[in-house]
């Protein structure tokens, strides 16, 4: 078992991963369980195991949608949206191969996104999605549509606050070093 592994996932998460007693709450409740390889009672397991390896390549974490009904199920108050996005930071640290390519990306650029605009963008997010996966027709028929019903916004829009917004991600970079 890989006790380093489990107390940095404790550390960088602030929760206590140990504390799973799998009663699969979480993955019941998990909208995005069905599309996940593990799910994540199950990924939680693993780490308490010590499986970085598996836990660090696994799609799961880039498939949270970090909506915390899990954690809001859970009896022992894991906060498991906050163990995926610790386990996103160290896959990414860690420079471990992904099958979810387009979602390390994505989460790149949402966050650098909202840093600079203190909200999304999306035709810029998508657009930048697009160039960096070299993706660049999938989708045109729906963002086409949106694009036209004026469901998304050409110019980018600043929220008033935005230097709050920025030194609340600067904290938490820092806090997650």
């Amino acid at each position: 078992m890989n006790q380093a592994f489990i107390e940095h996932v404790d550390s960088l998460s602030e929760q206590k991963v140990e504390l799973c007693y799998h009663c699969h709450k979480c993955t019941a409740g998990c909208p995005v369980a069905d599309e996940m390889e593990y799910g994540p009672d199950y990924l939680l397991q693993l780490i308490q195991f010590g499986e970085m390896e598996s836990v660090l390549t696994s799609g799961d974490i880039w498939l949270c949608a970090s909506c915390e009904t899990c954690g809001t199920r859970c009896p022992n108050e894991i906060n498991i949206a906050e163990v995926m996005d610790a386990l996103r930071i160290m896959s990414v640290r860690g420079g471990y191969k992904n099958p979810e390519t387009a979602s390390p990306i994505f989460h790149s650029l949402f966050l650098s996104m909202v840093n600079l605009f203190g909200r999304l963008h999306e035709i810029s997010l998508l657009m930048l999605l697009k160039f960096k996966t070299m993706n660049l027709l999938a989708d045109m028929d729906s963002g086409m549509l949106m694009f036209i019903k004026g469901k998304v916004p050409i110019i980018p829009h600043r929220v008033k606050g935005i230097k709050e917004v920025q030194r609340i991600i600067k904290e938490t970079e820092e806090r997650r070093r």
